[in-house]
């Protein structure tokens, strides 16, 4: 059976078979199609048609249709869970922690929907303004295209579309190209709610088109989760568009002297460096541990990391699965073998099997070698000795990378020192920097994006101010 693609809401095929296969043992997971020229056409022009008309959609019509997404992602959790494992390699533990999360995510989304009313400001601060004041709206930017990565397949597309039904903005949605299964079973949700036709779509098409669809006037917003060179070349070539970027990390976690319970922060270190394989934003690749405690931490994340066990998906028990393609697999242990060449010492892993890389430490790295510089998107932690906390800030800072950072701390002072030197988008104070609550902003600094999600931050991104000044008023 294909799994049918979404056209301005409507169920939709295309000769062109897209075969899904699990990147753990290459089994078939499911099938669709790639969306045709055509179809893509009748997508974005509706999207273009039902703006005027979706602008203006009540506030409980759009929290409606979101609230009944929420409750029937709940309701088939289990099985959307399985498909998130099946197209991604997710071990099933965190797929169903993505379902949950989802679930949040469309409900904060009702929520804002419902409270996005904007604000009154009184203008008679000056006599020649006696009489008026001012009704400050947010009013969507036009329609949206969203692209969305492999590694969330369904919570980072709910952060493309969720925010932008709340707003009353279309949205055309590109899925990954190796997960586009989830997002289109989130379609046939979507297709039982009221929403007019030409709200929604979603569309498993390859790169070039996607890049056209970037380049297309009709759709003025582009919403991109990736790597920087595609979101960056993005931002390029549309300058004149709103390009929001959420794009990579490598995210550290500080240890501090005063931290007490240095074996839970191991095995916070260890669960949130491999968790997703890796394969997070904000997985955490760093740890600059204070030399007085660094000896214990190192241990305690080693033992914690051998815990951790590889395998099937599908396994509750698995912990650490595949990355999403065995090429994958292949870079991220050339990196490992890189660094080892380099003088680093590998504490535990560095193995791969087809596509699964085992959980990996590593101490003593050059800062300039790859595993510290750039991105690693695997299951492969650093750690490092350091002298001082603020040699520990200094080290953070020094990555062209700055999306989140942990500093495991009691100290109330140093929290706030962190918060104010570190530049990253976002601080999480006695925990690992993977820590996400989706209502909170969410987004980088330097070269890791541009904007912001989260749901309210979302809906301003997709959003702009419009005034209305009404005269003659007694206030």
């Amino acid at each position: 059976m294909t799994t049918p693609y979404w056209v301005a809401g409507t169920a939709t095929t295309s000769e062109t078979e897209l075969a899904v296969h699990s990147p753990f043992d290459g089994a078939l997971v499911g099938t669709t199609s790639q969306a045709s020229a055509r179809d893509v056409e009748r997508a974005v022009a509706a999207a273009e048609a039902v703006a005027p008309e979706l602008a203006v959609l009540p506030a409980h019509a759009r929290a409606a249709a979101l609230d009944h997404v929420s409750r029937r992602l709940a309701e088939r959790a289990d099985e959307i869970a399985a498909l998130i494992t099946g197209e991604s390699g997710k071990p099933v533990k965190w797929a169903r922690v993505e379902v949950t999360r989802a679930v949040s995510t469309f409900r904060w989304a009702a929520e804002e929907a419902r409270r996005f009313s904007g604000e009154l400001q009184r203008l008679d601060t000056d006599p020649a303004a006696n009489g008026r004041m001012a009704l400050v709206r947010r009013v969507p930017r036009g329609p949206v295209l969203g692209i969305a990565p492999f590694n969330f397949p369904l919570n980072l597309v709910a952060h493309k579309v969720a925010p932008a039904i709340a707003v009353g903005a279309p949205i055309v949605l590109k899925p990954a190209p190796a997960t586009p299964l989830v997002a289109l079973l989130l379609g046939e949700l979507l297709a039982e709610t009221d929403l007019p036709a030409g709200a929604w779509s979603v569309l498993p098409v390859p790169n070039e088109v996607a890049a056209e669809l970037v380049a297309d006037p009709r759709l003025p917003v582009v919403s991109f989760t990736g790597s920087g060179p595609v979101g960056y070349g993005i931002q390029d070539r549309v300058p004149r568009k709103h390009v929001t970027l959420e794009l990579g990390g490598n995210a550290a976690a500080i240890v501090c002297p005063d931290w007490t319970d240095l074996d839970w922060a191991a095995q916070r270190i260890a669960t949130f460096a491999m968790y997703q394989g890796g394969q997070s934003c904000i997985s955490v690749q760093r740890v600059y541990a204070h030399r007085d405690v660094y000896d214990e931490v190192s241990a305690a994340v080693v033992a914690h990391v051998r815990k951790l066990g590889t395998g099937d998906p599908s396994d509750p028990a698995t912990d650490v699965g595949p990355l999403i393609n065995r090429p994958a697999a292949e870079r991220v242990e050339s990196w490992v073998a890189e660094a080892v060449a380099a003088g680093a010492d590998l504490l535990t892993g560095g193995g791969r099997d087809g596509s699964t890389v085992a959980p990996t430490v590593l101490a003593g790295v050059p800062e300039d070698a790859r595993v510290v510089a750039e991105e690693v998107f695997g299951p492969v932690v650093v750690l490092q000795a350091v002298d001082s906390v603020d040699e520990a800030f200094e080290r953070v800072n020094a990555s062209r990378f700055g999306l989140q950072a942990g500093v495991f701390t009691h100290d109330l002072r140093v929290a706030f020192r962190a918060s104010a030197r570190l530049a990253v988008g976002g601080v999480i104070v006695g925990d690992v920097p993977s820590f996400r609550a989706d209502q909170m902003p969410y987004g980088g600094v330097k070269e890791s994006g541009t904007g912001r999600e989260g749901l309210r931050s979302a809906m301003e991104d997709l959003t702009e101010q419009r005034v209305l000044v009404l005269t003659g008023l007694t206030i």
